[in-house]
């Protein structure tokens, strides 16, 4: 199945930062999807979330297939610490973008948080490897 959208003009952007554990989640996700698009809807909002590894983009379910905002320059390298939230650039391409914005970040943790407990945990094979105590002394 195909998508696409559409991305009107720029009419603004702002920085702003992401939880770790969120940006983590995010990435895990991605990884688990065999780094293919990753789709989370946002019920609570009808908007749907598609991340590509560059961005997250935002699309009002409800409308035509228009992004209606986008984060992206996510900066994890910039963090002292892994604990530290991601610094990112939101762009907007509505007029209601920011409106939106106010919302849109605490409803997208939640249904990321949703889709991190829904997905089934791979049962991938692990590696042990042995140091040989020997030549640490």
């Amino acid at each position: 199945m195909e998508l696409s959208f559409e991305r009107g003009p720029e009419r603004g952007r702002e920085l702003r930062r992401l939880p770790a554990e969120h940006y983590r989640k995010l990435l895990l996700l991605y990884s688990r999807n065999n780094g293919s698009n990753l789709f989370i809807p946002i019920r609570a909002m009808q908007y749907l979330a598609v991340f590509d590894r560059e961005e997250v983009v935002f699309v009002d379910g409800q409308g035509p297939r228009v992004i209606g905002l986008a984060w992206r320059e996510f900066h994890p390298g910039e963090r002292g610490d892994l604990r530290t939230p991601v610094g990112y650039t939101c762009v907007y391409y509505e007029a209601k973008g920011a409106q939106v914005m106010g919302r849109l970040q605490g409803e997208f943790l939640k249904a990321l948080d949703l889709l991190n407990d829904r997905q089934p945990r791979t049962g991938g094979d692990a590696t042990v490897i042995h140091f040989d105590r020997g030549r640490d002394r």
